[in-house]
C-alpha cells in the first residue's frame, strides 16, 4: 500500500450494507474506483468469519496497491497480514489500552487507526501512537445511529492542530463534499454515499476526483 500521507479515498466493505453482494467482487470495485484504503467493517460476525472474508479480499487489494483495514479484530488483521486495523474509543481506551504498540503482534508492521470525536480524544490518540485518526462523524449518518455530528468545527480544529494523517467521516456524500474541503479535509472516510450507489466504482472516481491531490 501506499504511505498513508498519500492516501485519500478511505472506503469500506461493511457487512451492514453488503445486501447479498460478493465481498470480493466489490472489494475490486472499490479498488477500481480509486479507493486508497478499504475497511472490511462486519459488526457482529464472529473473528473466524471476518477472517474469512478478509483472506479473499486481501489478494485484491494488494494487486492493487490498496491497503487492507479490518475494524476491530487484531489478531485476523495481523493473522491474514492485513496492513492496518481500526479500533474505536471504546475498544482502545476503555479496554485500558494506552499505546498501540501494547497490541502489536510482536515482529509485525501493523498500523494502527483510532476512531475520535472531540479534540481531546484525536490528542490521546495521537499521544497513545496512532498511525492516523478518524474525525467524526462531521454529519448525522445510518452508520452510528444516535451518535452526535461533531459538525464541520471539529474538521476545522483538526486542520488546523493535527500533523498525522486524518480522515473526515460522517455522512460525506457529494453534495456536502465540498464543505469538507472547505473545512480543510485532504482526507475521507465515505461509506453509505458509496455503497449505496448504482455504480459504486463511478462513486468513488467522482468523489476521489474532487479531493486535494
Amino acid at each position: 500500500m501506499k504511505p498513508l500521507e498519500h492516501c485519500r479515498l478511505y472506503s469500506f466493505i461493511d457487512t451492514g450494507y453488503l445486501r447479498s453482494r460478493d465481498p470480493a467482487a466489490l472489494a475490486a470495485q472499490l479498488c477500481e474506483g480509486g479507493s486508497d484504503l478499504i475497511q472490511l467493517r462486519a459488526k457482529g460476525s464472529p473473528p473466524e468469519v471476518v477472517s474469512e472474508m478478509a483472506a479473499r479480499i486481501l489478494p485484491i487489494t494488494q494487486a492493487w496497491n490498496v491497503g487492507l483495514v479490518i475494524n476491530d479484530h487484531v489478531a485476523v488483521a495481523a493473522e491474514v497480514g492485513a496492513e492496518i486495523c481500526h479500533l474505536g474509543q471504546e475498544d482502545f481506551f476503555d479496554a485500558g489500552w494506552t499505546r498501540t504498540s501494547e497490541l502489536r503482534p510482536m515482529g509485525s508492521s501493523l498500523l494502527f487507526g483510532l476512531s475520535t470525536h472531540a479534540p481531546d480524544e484525536a490528542e490521546r490518540a495521537i499521544a497513545a501512537g496512532a498511525d492516523y485518526v478518524a474525525i467524526g462523524p462531521v454529519f448525522p449518518t445510518g452508520t452510528k445511529p444516535g451518535v452526535p455530528s461533531v459538525t464541520l468545527e471539529y474538521v476545522r480544529w483538526a486542520s488546523a492542530h493535527i500533523k498525522i494523517p486524518w480522515f473526515a467521516i460522517g455522512g460525506i456524500h457529494p453534495g456536502n463534499l465540498d464543505s469538507v474541503i472547505e473545512a480543510g479535509a485532504s482526507r475521507v472516510c465515505v461509506v453509505s454515499a458509496i455503497l449505496n450507489a448504482p455504480d459504486v466504482a463511478g462513486m468513488c472516481r467522482e468523489i476521489r476526483r474532487r479531493l486535494p491531490a
